[in-house]
């Protein structure tokens, strides 16, 4: 015999990202509204695809590469309106290392795991800087509540957590056939990517919402009206609406807000009066102090060597 508790919640939501991933990043307010919105009533699971994988080719031209690449940012964010960074080092070499550390994270917890990713998306998106080597991505979380950065190093270098990103690598070349072929008004409508070998793969990011009536897919940049009703197709009246908290609320369950965040997930007055407001060459991002304490985008910058 079971109950509701043990056999587990009936709708899964399985969110293909990468950390890295501009149309993901640009996707966090109305993903941040759907999680709050069905938190303790869905099982959430993330599957990182490896946007930028260890056997892409190498850019002829690496200073021209991150030029295009910063222009395609910038037009992604004319849509998403997300913050980007006011200046692009480099294109990222590897998701990995990323990807492992966002793995990792999720050892210790969802609230952890969320603030980690966080972290790891801001490291491209508001300072610029890829976190594409192991260092870098642990560096990035250093400070984040409640992680054992200890615990974290030792667990994204080890076998099972690689393991399991190889099985999200794995997974992500794997669609559904309805992202093989979509037609959505939308600047980026969401149909799975050809990879080098010739196969498929989730165009990022996509959900799929699986529960008693099936299965639907939601892939590319949509609005929060089509993830609402892919999960009111697959388990009707599971309420989705959009838990608004007033500004200093907001603040200090997410961390971190963006603008278009702001609008969605915040109501009242704005900004609290302890907000740290980092600007970007897309709009500010507001850190709550604690967050500032910590966050990469608020440390000294290191002293000249002598």
């Amino acid at each position: 015999m079971t109950d509701g508790h043990r056999a587990g919640p009936p709708v899964e939501v399985v969110e293909y990202t990468d950390p890295l991933c501009p149309w993901a990043w640009g996707s966090e307010p109305v993903f941040r509204a759907l999680r709050s919105a069905l938190a303790g009533r869905v099982r959430w699971r993330r599957v990182y695809c490896i946007l930028f994988d260890h056997d892409d080719d190498p850019a002829p031209d690496p200073a021209a590469e991150t030029a295009w690449y910063a222009r395609y940012v910038e037009d992604i964010g004319g849509h998403t309106r997300a913050p980007r960074a006011v200046r692009l080092s480099r294109v990222a070499a590897s998701s990995w290392p990323s990807s492992l550390v966002a793995k990792a994270a999720e050892l210790q917890g969802p609230e952890v795991a969320d603030r980690v990713l966080r972290r790891l998306r801001e490291t491209v998106f508001v300072l610029g800087e890829p976190a594409d080597t192991g260092a870098s991505a642990l560096d990035a979380v250093r400070g984040v509540p409640g992680l054992d950065a200890r615990r974290l190093a030792a667990d994204a270098g080890s076998a099972a957590v690689l393991d399991a990103v190889r099985a999200d690598h794995a997974e992500a070349r794997l669609p559904v056939p309805d992202v093989l072929s979509v037609r959505a008004d939308s600047p980026h409508p969401g149909a799975a990517k050809e990879t080098p070998d010739g196969g498929r793969r989730y165009a990022l990011p996509t959900l799929l919402v699986r529960g008693p009536g099936g299965c639907r897919a939601v892939p590319g940049w949509r609005p929060y009206e089509a993830y609402a009703a892919a999960v009111d197709a697959v388990r009707p009246g599971l309420a989705t609406e959009v838990r608004m908290l007033p500004g200093a609320a907001a603040l200090a369950r997410y961390r971190t807000l963006t603008e278009p965040e702001r609008a969605l997930l915040t109501r009242g007055a704005w900004p609290p009066a302890d907000a740290v407001q980092v600007d970007t060459a897309g709009g500010p991002l507001w850190l709550h102090p604690e967050e500032a304490a910590t966050h990469p985008a608020t440390r000294p910058a290191p002293s000249p060597a002598p």
